[in-house]
């Protein structure tokens, strides 16, 4: 059995979508059939050696009838340590206007924002930003 720590390996999450996978009863064949994704990249992506995009992971939740959220975290493509940070990140990789690579690049972005801000006081929990008077 897998052990899962709080690290969001791409390992760890072969380990998890393997125990999804066999938790079903499926077969490696069976899941490529269902979700669309080949044979052998499933496999790899089992055993740690490829990281699957947003989409996939998204058609492999699906087909193993879990939440896309838990994949994404497990991949290391979600943040649940904030809640606004989360709603940010699933609304951009729920967008099916823009490609993985655009998704991507606007989380890193975003996350790039957020780590710069992070010295700077928060003046968003008042009612009215810095206003004065």
């Amino acid at each position: 059995m897998a052990k899962f720590g709080v690290g969001k390996t791409v390992g760890t999450l072969g380990d998890y979508l393997r125990e999804q996978r066999l938790a079903a009863q499926l077969s490696l064949r069976q899941l490529a059939e269902q979700t669309g994704v080949s044979n052998p990249y499933l496999s790899q992506i089992e055993r740690g050696l490829r990281r699957p995009s947003a989409e996939v992971l998204q058609q492999l939740a699906k087909g193993l009838r879990i939440s896309a959220e838990t994949l994404y975290v497990r991949a290391g493509i979600l943040n649940l340590d904030d809640s606004e940070v989360r709603s940010v990140e699933l609304a951009v990789l729920a967008d099916a206007g823009i490609t993985e690579r655009q998704k991507q690049s606007l989380l890193d972005v975003y996350h790039s924002f957020r780590a710069a801000n992070h010295d700077v006081p928060d003046n968003s929990t008042t009612t009215g930003g810095n206003e004065h008077g």
